[in-house]
């Protein structure tokens, strides 16, 4: 489908979409008028991230319950998005799970549940939308891997390796769609100051202020990111801007996969 062809409501589906990255995703679609699905395995916040995101930028949003690693629970968040706006026009990979640990001490669930969510789940949600994005011609899926997956920090064995993997997966779903019309690619993000350190943070008595000035000096720009950063980076890859990138792994670290 040619860009001049696509329609001006655009539908996107964030996957994680309560929390960190995948909320600031939904408030970045948003704001750039698309319609958008936030997709949680925690209800409230994936109702309260649409909530939000709907009443700051004036397009609808919705909020709904899924667990990606259930394939049915996919298939339904894919559905209720078919059945709103009739389209999926983009498809964000977010929801993730970190399990820290080297390969000798991590058990047979902690495996179990990280490809469950990170590998399984990317797998989940991606044949839950594909066959609409076929059937238009026209469909943008953006993967969300991590610096991990190019780098080797210690004690982060089946994390990294799952993250891996999604980049492996990117590049052959690109390679097996782009014909159809599908563009797919990867992000990597860098040290972001998401919900899930800040609650950390919180439990030691520290404050997203402390953390930020924990981490100064970080990468290039001497500092971490914020889930915003992120968020738009990812709408440029799902965006007409990128039309002609697929296939691609965008890092997006300030420079800390450069400096090493």
């Amino acid at each position: 489908m040619s860009a001049s062809a696509i329609p001006d409501d655009r539908v996107c589906i964030v996957t994680g979409g309560g929390a960190g990255i995948g909320r600031a995703c939904v408030d970045e679609f948003a704001r750039q008028g698309w319609h958008v699905l936030a997709a949680d395995v925690d209800e409230g916040a994936a109702l309260d991230a649409a909530a939000v995101a709907s009443n700051a930028h004036g397009k609808e949003a919705l909020g709904v319950r899924c667990d990606v690693a259930d394939a049915q629970s996919c298939g339904v968040a894919a559905a209720k998005a078919l059945a709103r706006w009739g389209r999926i026009d983009a498809l964000v990979g977010n929801a993730g799970l970190q399990i820290p640990g080297r390969l000798l001490d991590a058990t047979d669930d902690d495996w179990q549940r990280l490809v469950d969510v990170n590998l399984k789940g990317i797998v989940n949600i991606c044949r839950a939308v594909l066959p609409a994005m076929i059937g238009q011609r026209d469909g943008r899926i953006v993967l969300v891997s991590s610096t991990n997956a190019v780098l080797a920090p210690a004690g982060m064995a089946l994390y990294d390796m799952t993250k891996t993997g999604v980049l492996g997966l990117t590049r052959n779903l690109a390679a097996d769609h782009g014909r159809d019309g599908v563009r797919v690619n990867a992000v990597c993000p860098g040290a972001t100051l998401t919900d899930h350190h800040l609650r950390a943070a919180a439990a030691r008595g520290m404050t997203a202020d402390d953390v930020r000035q924990r981490t100064a000096g970080y990468g290039l720009l001497g500092r971490i990111a914020e889930p915003a950063e992120i968020a738009a980076a990812i709408h440029f890859l799902a965006s007409d801007a990128a039309s002609f990138v697929t296939g691609a792994t965008l890092v997006v670290d300030g420079g800390f996969t450069v400096r090493g």
